[in-house]
């Protein structure tokens, strides 16, 4: 369903929910706003990119989302992207990629693959969180303790060694601010968690430092003094020839969007009761990126901090999540001209309280005490994320899940024979016996296929049925009662053995056909090549074909 919450939740508004979405836009507006300037400083772009992100695309997000209580803006799991990004392309080249990226998003949603992209497994989606928390917590150690570097090389084992050469530079003044940020952060969650902490931190650090005319770095020393309002809208625009070289970071773009806003809407559910739709949630996100393109902004998706917030000030509708954008608006019109005073060592203390919260160490733990493969998956896309790129940790990731899958479901099926007597059909569905067992003819083996008939399972298949060759009569009974489905590589290994069986006079039989696996064999053309007489519903009516072919054999 491609219909927007809010046009749902408008049918039936009223003054209570208006309250209280305006009571809850306004608080996460505030909350925001700190967190939009150090996700766009992290990223390597200046703060008020940040800022446009939060209010362009947090408004659309909450216009034309599938969640009822989303909020939209930049997140920290784009960081790492977008500074790689900028450092090998430039911004010009960014919004190219935020651009495209949008279009993807657009279609993810038009051919219903909101669905599909819930399929990615937690021990990835753990591991490439935690990796990215790790890489984010990295880049702000500079700026942390104030050291004098030029530049801080990309390489994660690089840049920790320059933060060890650089230690003797360090700036105790930046560091207080910090360290101190982070411990007001910590505290005031604790003894207060309703109050915007990181906010009043950034704001008690900039006074701080301006009161103490403190020889630190902060956000106008470094980026120039923020605009009071958006910029015009832009077209992205690149090169011909560097636009082949943008598909794929665009697509890990918007294959990040989904994966984090579908989490973020799928935790925001469980926390209301509700049900989001998926499919106009990837609608939103692509429309929200195509605009932030437009009006010179980063990467935004649901948040997933941010919507928990919203949740917990009481937040009923979308419209929150507006009054969200707006709020933002109104405080970059009003006070950006003193965001300028605040520490950028201040920024960098907030985004290691969120690097903490991002990381989910009782997940990492979890995962890592259950089964060795599940932790094998989440170590190997942590330690790819961190050492060598995202993208790469994702698409192993998922690559090693579907293999660990697949041998699961693979150990899962068997083969076994019957050579004497077995129950019903039926009491597969009622668990208890329902009659006399049913006897097998004499010199008649019948092979049962358990789990799915798929590419994991064919060589056990193929070991048990390579050597028969019954001592009464040429035939070969399979039964499939229990095989929910076969694939296109279970089709193929049928049709071989049924060519097999023509040409040694044998006649195969199979026994316990479902709907699913019938229509596979009859779309294939199998069901004709083995013959509709030979493909039967139930092992009674497979016995009864073997006793007809029986009877021809004597009389022939």
């Amino acid at each position: 369903m491609l219909t927007p919450k809010l046009f749902t939740e408008l049918r039936q508004y009223s003054f209570a929910k208006g309250t209280a979405d305006l009571l809850a836009g306004m608080t996460v507006g505030v909350v925001a706003l700190p967190l939009a300037m150090a996700f766009a400083i992290a990223s390597g772009v200046g703060p008020e990119r940040g800022l446009f992100t939060a209010i362009v695309g947090g408004f659309i997000i909450s216009l034309l989302g599938g969640s009822k209580v989303q909020i939209g803006g930049p997140t920290g799991a784009f960081v790492v992207l977008v500074y790689s990004i900028m450092e090998q392309f430039g911004y010009e080249a960014l919004t190219v990629c935020i651009l495209i990226a949008g279009i993807i998003l657009v279609l993810f949603g038009i051919f219903r693959m909101g669905g599909m992209i819930k399929f990615i497994p937690f021990p990835v989606i753990t591991g490439f969180t935690s990796g990215i928390a790790v890489v984010i917590f990295s880049t702000q150690i500079r700026d942390l303790f104030g050291l004098s570097m030029e530049t801080v090389p990309a390489d994660f084992i690089s840049k920790w060694r320059a933060y060890v050469i650089a230690a003797g530079s360090v700036n105790y003044h930046a560091a207080g601010l910090g360290i101190g940020s982070i411990l007001f952060i910590v505290i005031l969650k604790r003894l207060s968690p309703k109050l915007p902490g990181m906010l009043i931190a950034m704001i008690l650090a900039a006074v701080v430092c301006s009161a103490f005319n403190m020889p630190v770095e902060t956000i106008s020393s470094r980026f120039g003094q923020l605009p009071a309002m958006l910029p015009k809208p832009a077209a992205p625009h690149c090169s011909w020839s560097q636009l082949p070289q943008l598909f794929q970071p665009a697509f890990t773009i918007a294959l990040l969007a989904a994966i984090e806003s579908l989490l973020s809407a799928t935790v925001a559910d469980g926390m209301i009761s509700g049900r989001h739709r998926s499919n106009a949630e990837l609608m939103a996100q692509g429309v929200a990126n195509i605009f932030c393109s437009v009006f010179g902004g980063i990467p935004a998706t649901g948040a997933i901090a941010r919507t928990a917030t919203n949740v917990k000030s009481g937040a009923k509708t979308p419209v929150a999540g507006m009054v969200h954008a707006v709020t933002l608006a109104l405080l970059l019109l009003f006070f950006g001209r003193y965001a300028g005073t605040i520490p950028l060592a201040a920024l960098a203390g907030i985004l290691v309280v969120v690097c903490y919260n991002m990381c989910e160490a009782h997940h990492f733990k979890t995962i890592l005490k259950g089964p060795a493969s599940d932790a094998l998956v989440l170590l190997l896309t942590f330690a790819l994320t961190i050492l060598i790129d995202l993208t790469v940790a994702v698409e192993v990731g998922v690559v090693f899940s579907a293999l660990i899958f697949v041998r699961r479901m693979a150990d899962l099926s068997n083969v076994g024979v019957i050579t004497r007597e077995f129950g019903s059909d039926d009491d597969i569905d009622k668990q208890v016996k329902t009659g006399a067992p049913i006897e097998v003819p004499a010199g008649i083996e019948i092979f049962e296929v358990n789990g799915p008939f798929f590419f994991g399972m064919i060589d056990v298949f193929r070991n048990a049925t390579r050597d028969y060759r019954s001592s009464v009569a040429p035939i070969m009974v399979v039964r499939i009662r229990n095989v929910p489905l076969i694939d296109a590589t279970g089709i193929h290994v049928l049709r071989e053995l049924n060519n097999r069986c023509n040409k040694e006079g044998t006649t195969l039989v199979l026994s316990g056909v479902g709907m699913i696996p019938y229509q596979a064999l009859k779309q294939s053309g199998l069901l004709e090549e083995i013959g509709p007489q030979n493909v039967c519903q139930s092992i009674e009516l497979a016995i009864e074909r073997v006793d007809e072919l029986l009877g021809e054999n004597k009389n022939e």
